[in-house]
Formats: structure tokens, sequence, C-alpha cells
């Protein structure tokens, strides 16, 4: 019985199948979860605004967990569509399918399961949300495709990215209010603009490989286009305060959010890869700061 045990755990174990399973974590981003984060904060602005507060409990760990099951099986699918220009760029040429580490019979298995685990959880909420579920699984499918045709595949990650936001207000209201869509937008604003801080980084490999983005569509303008789109971000953010009634501290995280994305001009003014890739992960603070002017205004208001 202790020699079967220590034999099937010793295989389990191996260091082959370990091997195996870093390949698949990896290609999920589960060791970055950078991304993870950059879905989570638009998702629970929208859950605590839609809900005035702390939402149910059921319902926010519905959408955290399908923020990661989502963003998981995002990065798997974009992988599957970038295999052909994964290897041409620096950043990326060791992913797992770029290199043949993972095969892609074994990495849409992986997206498919993912995407069955998300939809049981979404199967708890209304009809409305359900129904909505089906444009976001098109959207998340579809974006990674876009590079090859648009210089915009920015603009559509905002739309994927942010569409838990609709969701999240269906879910909480059973309605899709003008705050869900003026959030959504804001989103979008947002996600347009810290991406393009990414596709900076890799500007130069995309150019060679024929991949397209709004970093090589802005070309020379980019830093004065990003500055637009935060500016009105932060005004559509504004107006979401003025909708939703909230107060000072609200206030105050945007003043904060200003600040913090004022700082990323200041360390990617040179347009050095290094810089902008830091400048697109120190969005998240920008996230955490407009959360957490949502969450205390509804705290210190009650």
């Amino acid at each position: 019985m202790n020699f079967r045990h220590s034999k099937t755990s010793s295989v389990f174990f191996s260091p082959q199948r370990r091997e195996q399973i870093g390949h698949y974590w990896r290609l999920t981003r589960s060791h970055r979860p950078i991304g993870i984060l950059l879905l989570l904060w638009p998702t629970w602005w929208a859950l605590w605004l839609a809900a005035d507060g702390v939402p149910p409990l059921w319902t926010l760990f519905v959408f955290t967990a399908g923020v990661w099951l989502t963003r998981a099986a995002g990065c798997i699918i974009n992988d599957y569509a970038d295999r052909w220009l994964d290897p041409h760029v620096e950043r990326t040429r060791d992913r797992p399918l770029a290199t043949g580490a993972v095969s892609t019979r074994g990495a849409l298995t992986l997206f498919a399961v993912l995407m069955l685990i998300a939809f049981a959880l979404v199967l708890t909420m209304n009809k409305l949300t359900i129904g909505l579920s089906f444009v976001g699984l098109f959207l998340a499918a579809t974006y990674p495709y876009l590079k090859r045709h648009t210089y915009l595949p920015q603009v559509y990650l905002g739309m994927s990215f942010g569409w838990s936001i609709p969701m999240a207000f269906a879910a909480v209201q059973g309605e899709v209010p003008p705050l869900g869509w003026l959030l959504f937008c804001v989103n979008i604003l947002w996600s347009t603009a810290y991406d393009t801080w990414y596709a900076m980084v890799d500007r130069d490999d995309d150019i060679r490989a024929g991949a397209k983005s709004t970093a090589i569509l802005f070309g020379n303008m980019d830093l004065i286009i990003q500055s637009v789109l935060y500016i009105m971000m932060i005004l559509a953010l504004v107006l979401v305060g003025r909708q939703a009634q909230m107060g000072f501290i609200y206030g105050a995280g945007l003043i904060v959010a200003v600040l913090l994305i004022a700082y990323e001009f200041f360390i990617a003014r040179q347009r050095e890869r290094e810089p902008c890739f830091r400048a697109f992960l120190h969005n998240n603070w920008v996230g955490v700061a407009i959360f957490l002017g949502i969450a205390l205004d509804y705290v210190f208001r009650s």
C-alpha cells in the first residue's frame, strides 16, 4: 500500500510532470497577476457602484473568480492566435506555445475547461447576466485576432476587459443603467491608454513582424494622444461620481489617480522599453486608488 502510494505520488510529482504544469501555469500568465488586477479593479468598481456599497458575497465571489478564469482563458487564446508572431518578438518568444512546450491541442482544451467553469458560475446569476456573458465570450475569443487587421486592438481590449461592468450591474440590479455604460466607456479609455504603454514596449518588433497596434498608429504623437485618453477617462469618472452621488473621498481617490498617471508619463517620457513596461504595470495602482475612493466613500457615507 505505502509502496504503491509512494510510486503514484512520485509519478504525479515527477520533474517532468511539474515542468509541464509549470508550462500551463505560464500559459495562463498566472505567474504575472497584473492582467488579473487590471481586470479586477473595474469589475469591483462596478459591483460596489451597482450595490451602493459591498455587493452580495456570492456575486462578489462569482465575479472575482470569473476574472481569473476569463483572464487565464484569454491569455491562452491570445497566445494561440499569436503563435505566428510571438517567436519574432523579444518579450514573447519564450512563451509556451511559441516554444512548443505546450501543444495547441492542450492549450485549446484548457481554454475550453476554464470557460466552462466560468460559465457554470455565471449560470448562478440572473438571465440578463447569463445573456451578456455570451457577448463577453465573443469579445474575449476574437480580440487576439484584431492586431492582424486593425491598429486599434487596444480599444477592443477595453471592450473585452470592461464587459464585466455591464454584467456586474445586471447581476446586482437586474438591468444595466446609464451609469453602467458610462463606467464601461471609462474602462475603454483606460485600457486603450495603459495597453498603449504595453504596445510601445513591442513597437519595433511588431513593425518588423507586420502586427498592428495603437503605439504604431499614434507614432510620435503617442504621449499626447495617451494624455488625452487619460484626461477623458478622469472626466468620465467625474461624471460617474456625479451620477452616483459620490462625495469627497471619491474625489480624493481621483486626485491620487491623476498623480499616479502623471508619474507614468514622467518615467516613460523617453519611450524606452523598460520604463514603458513599468508605466503599464503602474496602472494597477490607478485602479486601486479609484476602487478605494469608491469603497471608502460608501463606508464613511453610512
